[in-house]
């Protein structure tokens, strides 16, 4: 596309040849406005085409309309605040699209979606109570590249099956999806490829697991998984096994990013008549619905 038009900024008429009207000639103020409608991969983009376009590309009027109303919230989660003071709104953009912490310990990370400027989150498996956890016979730790966290929850064998979370942020105004980030089996890498052993993955196929969300406004949504299908498993066939899915548990709406949104999730299994085990549990997103489709 920025090649095509590129050339429209060319004298179509050859050297010494009067120039027509191109690119070039547009006020930079006409091309910021047509910016305000574009997303930013697609503004970055045009702005390589020349100077008015350069320009505008970097207007602050066109940036702070991607940003959430609340950026300034956002922004005053990054540490040592006095480095980001200053920057222009593209610089703010783009620093807010990198996982920016808002707890102690970095297991919680907000950061904007690239293409819509959408407000995204991310809660580590370590940032949710997990019935268990402590004890090395049912659970352990296992560091990982496939987890934006690094790390993620192994399950060998349990039979009361709980994990739950809370988060407290100001959503901005908008819909947003809940889902639970899971794997059936523990993957690791032999010989360079990835392979996944299901010695220790069982029980998920007997009952399915609730999972549930509620905001502090009210707001409530449940659903029910069968998280295995055994049925199914040929050796390929057995979608559910070997890889990560997103299970969605339901939308909650924020009218407004004050007062803050709470929003408590969890999923569980406590029928105490089998055992479950061999599931890896990775972290929780809520992202706009918008995205979600999207993806």
């Amino acid at each position: 596309m920025g090649a095509t038009l590129s050339n429209l900024t060319e004298n179509p008429n050859g050297a010494g040849a009067a120039a027509g009207p191109g690119l070039g000639d547009i006020p930079e103020s006409c091309v910021a406005c047509v910016f305000m409608n574009l997303t930013p991969p697609e503004i970055c983009n045009l702005a390589r085409l020349n100077r008015a376009f350069r320009g505008a590309a970097s207007s602050d009027s066109v940036w702070e309309a991607k940003l959430p109303p609340n950026y300034q919230h956002l922004l005053s989660l990054l540490s040592p605040l006095e480095r980001y003071e200053g920057l222009s709104k593209k610089a703010i953009f783009a620093v807010l699209s990198r996982s920016v912490p808002f707890d102690d310990e970095g297991n919680k990370v907000v950061w904007l979606d690239r293409v819509t400027g959408g407000v995204c989150m991310a809660v580590s498996a370590k940032a949710m109570v997990i019935t268990g956890i402590d004890d090395r016979r049912y659970w352990s730790w296992v560091p990982t590249e496939e987890s934006r966290f690094h790390v993620i929850a192994f399950l060998q064998q349990i039979w009361w099956f709980e994990v739950e979370g809370v988060v407290r942020f100001p959503f901005p105004a908008g819909v947003y999806t809940l889902l639970f980030r899971l794997h059936l089996g523990k993957f690791s890498r032999r010989l360079g490829r990835r392979v996944s052993n299901f010695e220790q993955t069982h029980g998920w196929e007997k009952k399915p697991v609730t999972f549930e969300l509620s905001t502090s406004d009210g707001q409530q949504a449940s659903c029910d998984y069968c998280l295995d299908d055994p049925d199914s498993d040929d050796g390929n066939t057995n979608h559910k096994r070997g890889c990560w899915i997103d299970y969605k548990v339901g939308e909650f709406v924020v009218s407004n990013s004050e007062p803050m949104t709470d929003v408590r999730f969890s999923m569980k299994q406590i029928d105490c008549t089998h055992s479950k085990g061999g599931l890896c549990v990775d972290a929780v997103y809520i992202i706009p619905r918008d995205l979600r489709k999207r993806r």
